[in-house]
């Protein structure tokens, strides 16, 4: 058995009040949550590290009971004894005096707790501080807990996921709001603990982004059309272009610009769902108009012009 230093988790002295620890473990969360690293592995598991910490600072209760143990430990680190000697049989259950035994969860209601809200999966350590369980009672512990995921479809369009978007989930009597992040893409899933849901076990909303009609998402990056009229692709000059975020943007087009041509505008594509404040490219590809219904007098010019060119 390791003994877990929960102010180094979440970086905080000793003598942190409640609202630093409160505030650091917010800062943390939102660090580390999964569903904000979906390509670091280690993630979730110091994810459920943060929650375990601060389930335990956060409760004058069980943060007496922990400083209590933090001191023993030391004393026992100091006199140069083996840790795994030490004697964890004090610690467990009832035995500390005025101490409560039980792990106590916490109800998570608003959206702000829910994005880093504890799951109720908790360390081995903490189960024999808080538990009082012994080896039997752990192991039947570990089984009631083993997570049941449900999964719930979601679509959303091209806008929204561009933006963020907020779906309300009712759950029997609860009604959640759950915000969808900036940057979501199809197959993203969205986790909302089975702390916030009361239905014992998570449920997994699983994104679908539908295509949008005027832009299309390759990754992070954004693809659309603008016509650009023979004259001036010809002669050169510049054209309003209208970006995802519903601004309006002026694009300039050289001189003698071939039909199928794109320009990249950096920056103005989709937002990065692990990192929202950067975003992916927008590419803007020119698409020809031909002047039609012409008259007899500019279809006498264009054959000057092109005896001019031959």
């Amino acid at each position: 058995m390791d003994y877990k230093d929960y102010y180094t988790i979440l970086g905080v002295p000793r003598d942190a009040d409640e609202k630093v620890i409160k505030k650091a473990y917010r800062r943390l969360a939102r660090e580390h949550h999964p569903d904000m690293n979906p390509n670091n592995p280690h993630a979730e598991e110091k994810f459920k590290e943060l929650n375990e910490a601060y389930e335990v600072l956060s409760d004058p209760q069980k943060r007496q009971r922990y400083d209590h143990l933090g001191k023993d430990w030391q004393q026992w680190n100091q006199t140069g004894r083996r840790p795994e000697d030490f004697d964890w049989s004090q610690w467990t259950g009832q035995g500390f005096p005025g101490g409560q035994g039980g792990a106590q969860y916490r109800r998570v209601d608003d959206l702000q707790d829910l994005f880093g809200g504890k799951d109720g999966t908790f360390s081995d350590f903490f189960d024999l501080l808080f538990g009082g369980m012994g080896r039997r009672a752990a192991a039947q512990t570990q089984q009631v807990r083993q997570p049941r995921i449900q999964e719930q479809p979601v679509e959303i369009s091209l806008a929204e996921a561009y933006q963020g978007a907020v779906r309300v989930l009712q759950l029997d009597e609860r009604r959640l709001e759950v915000r969808i992040p900036a940057g979501a893409d199809t197959g993203t899933r969205v986790r909302i603990p089975a702390s916030a849901t009361g239905a014992g076990g998570d449920i997994h909303l699983v994104v679908t982004v539908q295509p949008g009609p005027n832009f299309e998402r390759i990754g992070d990056d954004l693809h659309t059309e603008v016509p650009v009229d023979l004259y001036l692709a010809i002669l050169g000059g510049e054209i309003p272009v209208r970006t995802p975020d519903a601004r309006t943007v002026m694009l300039r087009i050289p001189p003698e610009t071939q039909n199928g041509r794109s320009f990249r505008l950096r920056g103005r594509g989709m937002p990065r769902l692990s990192d929202p404040a950067t975003r992916g490219d927008l590419y803007i590809k020119v698409a020809l108009q031909l002047p039609q219904n012409l008259s007899d007098e500019e279809k006498r010019l264009f054959q000057t012009l092109r005896g001019m060119r031959h």
